[in-house]
């Protein structure tokens, strides 16, 4: 049987941080510096090395960087909910589309973790105290969270909204939920609608607490318990809320609800009772996603600046990793959106 010569895979060299120098004609340590994010780094040196990076295809050892940085090149953004809710809210993806953008600005990478449960928040504790992230990102984080007091002494944090009981300990960016509920509130007043209920967010949040504190500021005696029920942001906790409220008082005639989510669910369940939108019932939502232009009918909404929300919570952040200060509270203001459904 003849012999038949063995085939051997050739390696190809990857290009070193040497390859990089000698290709830009600078020392090693000047390459270095750059990498590392040193200034100090002359214009003319500064494009021979970037020529030099594409024409060798070197590509940077963060493992070997972060030694050196004490970076690790990541942002870790928590979910303190079940991970459904991060297919079903809109909200959510507006958020992670924006930081992962603003963070790829900055050669940063985005890590989505959930903690809805003691086992998740262990985890996401583990990972972060790990060293395996220069920030964290806190998103609908919940009143009492043990998460919060775990990732104290860990690096920068910032909150997607007010950490409840946190509110001067950890920076955050948010709309200003009262003024919103308070125009939608008037609105319905300025209509002539005399039996106007609330859907809520869940009591434990910011945006739970805050919106109804708006509606009450306006109806005052009239906000009573039995025009209120309580959601957890999803479709189908609006949906109970509003067949809660209809059994209540049947002759109620409007319905802020704090979440456009909800509020899709609330018109569903005033479809199944045979009450008219907005004839018999207007009804109002909150945040102004994608969800308020493909209800039936389109819905009257809160337009809270989400985009902008975001930019600001990276922003702020990325102030806190970079060490300058403690950053403070970013409130933006909402509009109210005017559309079929009241």
């Amino acid at each position: 049987m003849e012999d038949r010569p063995v085939l051997r895979s050739r390696q190809v060299k990857r290009p070193t941080i040497h390859d990089v120098a000698a290709a830009a004609g600078v020392s090693r340590g000047t390459v270095s510096r750059l990498l590392n994010g040193d200034k100090y780094v002359s214009p003319a040196a500064r494009v021979a090395i970037e020529r030099a990076i594409s024409e060798t295809g070197y590509v940077v050892n963060r493992a070997a960087r972060s030694l050196v940085t004490q970076r690790t090149g990541s942002v870790v953004m928590v979910l303190s909910e079940p991970y459904e809710k991060l297919f079903e809210d809109p909200n959510y993806s507006t958020l992670i589309r924006v930081a992962i953008k603003m963070l790829a600005e900055r050669d940063l990478s985005l890590v989505m973790m959930l903690a809805g449960d003691a086992a998740e928040r262990e985890r996401v504790v583990r990972y972060v105290r790990g060293g395996h992230a220069d920030g964290v990102l806190l998103v609908s984080t919940h009143a009492g969270d043990p998460l919060v007091e775990a990732l104290g002494s860990g690096p920068p944090a910032v909150s997607f909204g007010a950490v409840i009981g946190h509110e001067n300990v950890i920076p955050y960016a948010a709309a200003d939920e009262r003024l919103g509920a308070r125009q939608m509130t008037e609105y319905f007043v300025a209509q002539g609608r005399r039996r106007i209920a609330m859907i809520t967010g869940p009591m434990d949040t910011p945006g739970g607490i805050q919106r109804l504190e708006g509606f009450a500021e306006v109806l005052g005696r009239k906000a009573t318990s039995k025009l209120i029920a309580h959601g957890d942001w999803t479709q189908a906790s609006g949906e109970r809320a509003m067949a809660e409220l209809l059994e209540r008082t049947p002759d109620l005639d409007a319905v802020f609800v704090a979440s456009d989510l909800m509020a899709a669910g609330a018109l569903a369940a005033l479809r199944a009772a045979g009450r008219s939108v907005p004839g018999d019932v207007a009804v109002g939502g909150f945040d102004d996603s994608s969800v308020a232009v493909t209800t039936h009918p389109p819905l009257t909404t809160i337009r809270q600046p989400l985009t902008e929300m975001a930019q600001e919570t990276v922003r702020l952040l990325l102030a806190l990793i970079d060490g300058a200060g403690d950053p403070e509270p970013v409130i933006l203001p909402t509009e109210l959106v005017i559309r079929e459904s009241a």
